[in-house]
């Protein structure tokens, strides 16, 4: 690991309160933060935005992308045709190695796209994966793939399982994770023919597999990663979210019916408090996408400026503990984990 400051581009248009909470989480940033940072976007917008900010650190400049990718339009060829947007000139930054790492709340099939066309995947992976950090009971879990890949091979899973302990070691910093696969069972001969392939992967492996879980686990804190295809992993996602949308929406109803319960909610204050802190998303900063030859995070479209601040802290753990190059050794020592065709 090095302690040496990185370099992060930031497309600062992605999201839905974008430029203004893009930026201002870049100017936390770099207030508590030694990285430099490159707000990627049209040049106007946001020297608007920092104009609000007194004494803006030197490490914040602009590099000027004249074009936008919207949250609703096709990724791949949106990339293809908007060559100078905030996500694909980021992109290029990075490939160019004039950034380190880049950071974006925009589009998120955008991005996987203009990752896999622009910097390309790493020796020996097929398809790259999407991680989130979810919280839990004792601990938080990374649940991989979340959408990046919904038509995976066993072998694509086992790689999310290599890729996402590298992740969790060193970012989540658990010693020796425990992966759970996502299944609709426990034993081992439960699921479809891609479960129990990939089952028999994992169990051959040297990575700390525990066996199937479920999905009344996700949240348990059983595992410390769970691996699915993008397709369940995002269904997965979604539900958590719609869930998590509506226990508020109904403890608030509860709370508010009548002053006994609004007395008891008044006085309940600070464990609601740190409810929401421990469970809130803006906490883990971003979801690396992981996979790809450079360090992607990917936030969510509502990022608010301490989430922006937060996926900073965790593009810069990435690149200086060398997760790629680690990734990479793991996999070329395992033939197991590779295909003959390192590429799809």
């Amino acid at each position: 690991m090095t302690d040496r400051p990185v370099k992060i581009a930031i497309d600062a248009m992605g999201g839905d309160n974008a430029p203004s909470a893009i930026v201002a989480g870049a100017v936390r940033a770099a207030r508590e933060l030694p990285h430099q940072l490159l707000l990627i976007g049209q040049r106007d917008a946001i020297t608007q935005e920092l104009s609000r900010y007194p004494n803006v650190p030197a490490t914040v400049t602009v590099h000027h992308a004249s074009e936008v990718v919207t949250m609703d339009e096709p990724p791949a060829i949106t990339i293809r045709k908007k060559r100078d947007s905030s996500i694909a000139v980021a992109m290029q930054l990075v490939k160019e190695r004039q950034a380190d790492a880049v950071i974006s709340a925009g589009n998120t099939g955008a991005m996987v796209a203009a990752g896999v066309f622009t910097l390309g995947l790493l020796p020996g992976i097929e398809r790259p994966g999407i991680g989130i950090v979810l919280p839990g009971l004792t601990s938080p879990s990374l649940l991989i793939d979340v959408g990046a890949n919904i038509e995976a091979k066993p072998v694509h899973l086992l790689q999310y399982a290599i890729m996402g302990d590298s992740y969790v070691r060193h970012i989540l910093h658990v010693a020796r994770p425990r992966i759970g696969l996502l299944n609709i069972g426990e034993e081992a001969g439960k699921g479809t023919d891609l479960m129990k392939e990939t089952f028999a992967l994992l169990e051959e492996s040297s990575l700390n597999f525990i066996g199937n879980v479920e999905g009344r686990d996700i949240n348990a804190s059983r595992a410390d990663i769970i691996v699915c295809d993008g397709f369940v992993g995002n269904v997965a996602l979604k539900a958590l979210e719609s869930l998590g949308k509506a226990v508020a929406a109904l403890l608030k109803r509860e709370l508010t019916r009548n002053l006994m319960t609004k007395l008891g909610a008044r006085l309940a204050r600070p464990a609601f408090a740190a409810l929401r802190k421990e469970i809130d998303y803006a906490e883990y900063g971003g979801a690396p996408l992981l996979g790809l030859d450079g360090v992607c995070i990917i936030c969510h479209g509502s990022s608010s400026a301490k989430a922006i601040k937060n996926a900073v802290a965790v593009a810069a753990e990435f690149v200086q503990h060398g997760l790629n190059e680690e990734i990479v050794r793991f996999i070329q020592q395992r033939p197991g984990a590779q295909t003959a065709s390192p590429h799809p």
